[in-house]
């Protein structure tokens, strides 16, 4: 009995733990060229950006001008971050629109809409207020 009892909080502790994991989100660093140096990708490797714009927690990308629609926001219940960075570097904020936003020390993370791939960045230097997010 004791033998059968053991198996099975074996078996239930490495599910809780396979959840746990598939749960967490990888977040990489990427070196596009020596013009961008380092910067941060998602699990998928597509580029993260932030916005000059947003302050420490707040996003100010909103509906006005399709900003979200050109820039979707970046959502990650747990991170799984790559060193240098942190998993406590990621935080979780709610946005005015009622949607939850990945931050990355505070600013709020997100793609670009013309990005298909992964490694592309072809939001740096958009209006000159977006940027890849740098570690």
């Amino acid at each position: 009995m004791k033998t059968t009892l053991a198996r099975i909080a074996s078996v239930l502790l490495a599910l809780f733990f396979m959840v746990g994991t598939a749960l967490a989100a990888d977040v990489y660093i990427r070196k596009d060229n020596e013009k961008l140096g380092w910067f941060i990708a998602d699990e998928n490797r597509m580029t993260l950006y932030t916005f000059k714009k947003d302050a420490p927690g707040k996003s100010n990308c909103g509906t006005a001008n399709d900003c979200i629609v050109k820039w979707p926001v970046y959502h990650a219940e747990a991170i799984d971050a790559e060193l240098p960075m942190k998993n406590s570097d990621f935080a979780t904020i709610v946005r005015d629109d009622g949607k939850k936003q990945t931050t990355y020390k505070g600013m709020p993370l997100y793609y670009f809409v013309k990005d298909q791939k992964e490694g592309d960045t072809n939001g740096h230097g958009v209006n000159n207020v977006w940027f890849v997010a740098k570690p």
